[in-house]
């Protein structure tokens, strides 16, 4: 299963909020070494810009937000 999470998110470049918690939960139970190395090429693609967190999209945002109230 978390091959498949990963394998959609490198092929649309983008990890959906609710794509990201179902990774939380497969990682918190036993995995094989098949689904860690692919996390591992999910991640190394992430930090590399090749895909899209929604999460740190929706972060970066907020904090955008935030820092346009505070100067305004």
């Amino acid at each position: 299963m978390i091959s498949e999470l990963v394998d959609q998110a490198l092929k649309t470049g983008y990890l959906s909020l609710q794509a990201e918690e179902n990774l939380r939960q497969l990682l918190s139970a036993k995995y094989d070494k098949q689904d860690f190395s692919a996390f591992m090429r999910l991640q190394q693609a992430a930090m590399a810009g090749l895909v899209q967190q929604e999460s740190r999209s929706l972060l970066m945002a907020a904090l955008n937000n935030q820092s346009s109230s505070i100067s305004a």
